[in-house]
Order: C-alpha cells, then sequence, then structure tokens
C-alpha cells in the first residue's frame, strides 16, 4: 500500500516510516520539513492543508505523528482511512465523531491508547467488569516535545472520560498494581483514554495508571500532580533510568491480567501505528474504530520488538 506518514521527521513517525518500508509498502514522508524523498507540509497553513488533501487523495493510507493533534488534519484527508497517534481523549472523541462518509479513524495508534486497547479486549470482559490499565514508561528516553507537553498538561486537569461520578485529578490517586511477570508497583492515576475508547462503548469500567522506571520519578510525578505550578520543571527533568516500558491490563475481579514488555518507547509506538495502518487497510475498516478491532492480541507480536505475558486469575 501507498502510505503518507506526517511527522515522518519525529522519533515516532520515523519508526513508523521505516516499519511500514520492512513490511513492503512504499511511505511518502511529510512534514513542515521535508524529509529526504518526501513532501513539505505544514497542517497549520491554509496552502499545507491544501497540499495534504492532494497528496491524501494518492494513499492507500494516512498515519499522523505530528502530534499537532488538529481536526482539519481529518477534514484535509477526506475519505483516505486515518490512524492517529495522538493519547488525548477530547482529540480523538472529535475525530470519532468528524470520520466522513465512506472514510476511517484508527483512535489511537501506539503504546496507550493503541496496545492497550487490544490487551483489554483480549481479557473479555463482560459488562459490569472492571479494569485496570497500568502503563510503566522508562524515565531514560527522551521524548519529543509533544509527547512532553501532553504529559504537562495533564498535571491538574481532571480526567476527560473517568467512570467515576465525580472528578478525578491526574496523578493524585495512588493504586498498587500487581503487573504479570513483575513485582507490585504504585501506579499514579492518568487520563490514557481508554475508558473513552473500548470502555463506555462495551459497559466496562477501565481506569488508567501511570508508573515511571523510578520509583523516585513517580514520586516526582505525584508531587506535580499535587502542585501543578512545578509541571513545567519536567521539561527540564534529567533522563535518569532505562529504555524499558510495559502496559498491563488487569482484571479486577479475578486478577487475570495480559501485560506487554519492550524496549523504546517511541519506537515501539511507531512499529505498531504501521502494523494498525496495515491491518485499517487490509480489513477494510470503516468509521472510528480502536487498534482491538483491528489487530488481535495474537497478532502484536507482528510488529516486532515485544513479548506477551498472562498473569492467570489470582482469585
Amino acid at each position: 500500500m501507498r502510505a503518507l506518514v506526517l511527522g515522518a521527521r519525529g522519533a515516532v513517525g520515523s519508526a513508523a516510516s521505516a516499519a511500514l518500508r520492512g513490511r513492503g509498502h512504499e511511505v511518502i514522508g511529510a512534514g513542515r520539513r521535508a524529509p529526504d524523498d518526501g513532501v513539505s507540509i505544514d497542517a497549520t497553513t491554509a496552502a499545507g492543508l491544501t497540499r495534504l488533501a492532494d497528496e491524501a487523495r494518492r494513499a492507500d493510507v494516512v498515519l499522523d505523528a505530528s502530534g499537532l493533534e488538529l481536526a482539519v488534519v481529518q477534514a484535509a484527508v477526506g475519505s483516505t482511512p486515518l490512524v492517529d497517534v495522538s493519547a488525548t481523549a477530547a482529540h480523538l472523541e472529535q475525530l470519532a465523531t468528524g470520520v466522513p462518509d465512506g472514510g476511517a479513524a484508527l483512535l489511537g495508534a501506539g503504546i496507550a491508547p493503541g496496545l492497550s486497547t487490544v490487551l483489554i479486549r483480549a481479557l473479555d470482559p463482560a459488562p459490569g467488569d472492571e479494569i485496570d490499565l497500568a502503563v510503566v514508561l522508562g524515565t531514560g528516553e527522551a521524548h519529543g516535545a509533544a509527547a512532553v507537553d501532553w504529559t504537562v498538561r495533564l498535571a491538574g486537569a481532571t480526567l476527560y472520560a473517568a467512570p467515576e461520578p465525580h472528578p478525578i485529578v491526574n496523578f493524585r490517586t495512588r493504586r498498587r498494581l500487581q503487573l504479570p511477570g513483575a513485582t507490585p508497583r504504585t501506579h499514579l492515576r492518568a487520563d490514557f483514554p481508554d475508558d473513552l475508547l473500548i470502555g463506555r462503548p462495551s459497559g466496562v469500567d477501565v481506569r488508567s495508571w501511570l508508573a515511571m522506571d523510578s520509583r523516585v520519578a513517580t514520586a516526582a510525578l505525584g508531587l506535580v500532580g499535587a502542585l501543578p505550578a512545578l509541571a513545567p520543571l519536567l521539561r527540564s527533568a534529567p533522563h535518569l533510568g532505562g529504555h524499558a516500558w510495559s502496559v498491563s491490563a488487569i482484571h479486577r475481579g479475578s486478577g487475570r491480567a495480559l501485560a506487554a514488555t519492550g524496549v523504546g518507547q517511541s519506537d515501539a509506538t511507531g512499529r505498531l501505528a504501521a502494523l494498525a495502518a496495515e491491518r485499517l487497510v487490509t480489513l477494510g475498516l470503516r468509521g472510528p474504530v480502536t487498534m482491538a478491532d483491528a489487530v488481535g492480541a495474537d497478532e502484536l507480536e507482528l510488529a516486532g520488538g515485544l513479548r506477551l505475558h498472562w498473569q492467570e486469575a489470582s482469585r
């Protein structure tokens, strides 16, 4: 297939482009500065959106790894299937309501959301069940500005789509979770959009949690949650830690869990987004969909670089 990748010069976009080429697909990279053998598209300008519309008409799929989170990108892409790597619930909900006739939008393709929705679906929860989604990220990896800005924006903000009937503030609620194949770890409540994407539609309560591989870094994130004015300091925080990550879906009622682990968050996000784009086109999906609609748990390892770990029911 022919894939147009927005943000192809970034960490996620370059990983997605490499993965798509490795799977035999043609890739047209795009960005404000044109990548090698790519095109210059600035989606913040009218001229850039016109160029985007022209390129999208010649593509089988558009993968947006730009981090801009602009609804006008979807409008310009039109009926060409769109894969969005955003983790912002409000933006993804807007995309879900804006899919044109005959078009498709895969909402959240990466580690969380994306891989996370696949893990939750694999537990086969019933309406009324509760799922904890635990994300552990390495503090040694330098992330792009968009990823850091996303974390800074969470501090002091309430979760966009929490299952509780009262507001939940990011990084202020703690829970100690037992992850498959790992020691229990304290996590902080964080606004990953999995309850919006897969929880609410299936009648399941999904609560998302975040921890860093360094307990000191997790504690610092909790301090930022209590004192949001400190959040800008995250932009200059030292990268002390590893590059390993994990995402675990845990069924509260039974303790049954499924986790995925890997090294390199940006690289894994790009490879998973590439797999999602391929499956979206291959299956001919239409309308708003999640990665769980396009990829099964038994297909995740096709992305490369990750391992799955099951934890059987504990009660």
